[in-house]
């Protein structure tokens, strides 16, 4: 058996990508719905599987294209004085996050990711939202901190998801400014696992595998944003966040 059937079938075989295909299916219909959920769903979920150094590069890879199938549909809608600076801030610190990807102990960076999902979902839960201004020196600071994040465990949506709600717009706006957000920093997220040696054969199988069940629910949670009530959708929302957190910590 060649080296690539061998890989193929230690891929398909192994319990670990069925549990990885549930949970992409739970984050497409929330990213669709509600223009994230990716990596605060698969960031812990693929790294208590695969372990963070194997499984933030197979979100990583995926982001990207889901980004780009919701991107045209947002740009038209999206507050772009306010994402193109915590885009620009985000892309520049991402690289540096990634530093943090290849030196950190994985046991240790995983469950940080878990606790980290864990404190946004009770965050959310609250209710808590930042309600001041949003002047260009806190964007660039924000967007920052999202690109340390995103290059270090694959999630930057976190506090920008908590900066961006506090606005008074409505909710197809807010959904159109992390999508465009998401999208401007996802390209540079892949290059260093790319160029660091993370994305390999096997990410390659997993990719292959978990990609078109984000492409099929992605465009089904698009389509429930116009019939499910946000009253409906939010615990739900929460639920997963705090399951997905608690694993990934506690697990």
């Amino acid at each position: 058996m060649s080296s690539l059937s061998e890989t193929a079938w230690s891929v398909l075989a192994d319990w670990r990508l069925l549990a990885a295909v549930l949970a992409t299916a739970v984050a497409g219909v929330m990213r669709g719905y509600s223009g994230f959920g990716t990596a605060v769903i698969l960031a812990p979920v693929y790294s208590l599987l695969w372990g963070p150094r194997a499984g933030v590069p197979v979100m990583l890879l995926m982001e990207l294209v889901v980004s780009v199938q919701l991107l045209p549909s947002a740009m038209k809608e999206a507050d772009r004085r306010v994402v193109l600076p915590l885009g620009g801030a985000a892309a520049i610190a991402t690289p540096l996050g990634a530093w943090i990807l290849f030196t950190v102990d994985g046991e240790v960076l995983r469950r940080f990711i878990g606790g980290f999902v864990l404190v946004f979902g009770l965050l959310l839960m609250s209710g808590w939202r930042y309600h001041g201004s949003r002047p260009l020196g806190l964007n660039i600071a924000i967007g920052t901190v999202a690109g340390l994040l995103k290059g270090s465990t694959g999630m930057s949506g976190p506090p920008v998801i908590l900066y961006l709600l506090a606005g008074l717009e409505e909710a197809k706006r807010h959904r159109a400014n992390l999508i465009m957000f998401f999208a401007t920093i996802a390209i540079v997220s892949v290059i260093v696992p790319i160029l660091g040696g993370l994305v390999d054969l096997t990410a390659l199988l997993r990719l292959a595998v978990v990609l078109p069940v984000m492409a099929l629910t992605v465009p089904l949670g698009a389509r429930l944003f116009h019939v499910v009530p946000v009253s409906l959708y939010r615990p739900f929302a929460m639920g997963v966040l705090l399951v997905a957190g608690g694993l990934a910590l506690f697990g």
